[in-house]
Order: structure tokens, then sequence, then C-alpha cells
């Protein structure tokens, strides 16, 4: 994935929280400091209550489909 040239906080893409997915809110994926990122609150199943925030940091893995960057 060529990242260069993109400024940091340029936005990938967008996902928008749905019934097949367990987003609590819309989730990006943003170019920061050169890294792929994706903040990501998901909305716990099957309990009373309760979310769980992450952030995923995408790398390069030789071989493996990628996200295409435009």
């Amino acid at each position: 994935m060529n990242l260069e040239g993109l400024p940091s906080g340029t936005i990938v893409t967008r996902i928008q929280p749905c019934r097949t997915n367990c987003l609590a809110e819309e989730s990006c994926i943003t170019v920061n400091d050169g890294k792929v990122v994706q903040d990501v609150v998901l909305r716990l199943r099957h309990v009373e209550c309760g979310e769980v925030e992450i952030q995923l940091q995408w790398i390069d893995l030789p071989g493996a489909k990628g996200l295409s960057v435009p």
C-alpha cells in the first residue's frame, strides 16, 4: 500500500453501523503519521450491556489482499 503523499488524517473509508455488524458508531479507516488505523466501538451482544473500544493498525503482509488506497 503506497501512503506517500497522503496527509495525516486522510479518511480512506467509512463504515456505518448496521444490523449485520456490531458497530456502535461510524468507524473510519484513516492515515495517521504514515500508518493506516481504524478506531472501532463495538456493541456487545448477548450481555446486559457494554461496549468495547479498540484501535486497529493495518499492516502490509506480502501476498495478502490489502486495502486499496485511491
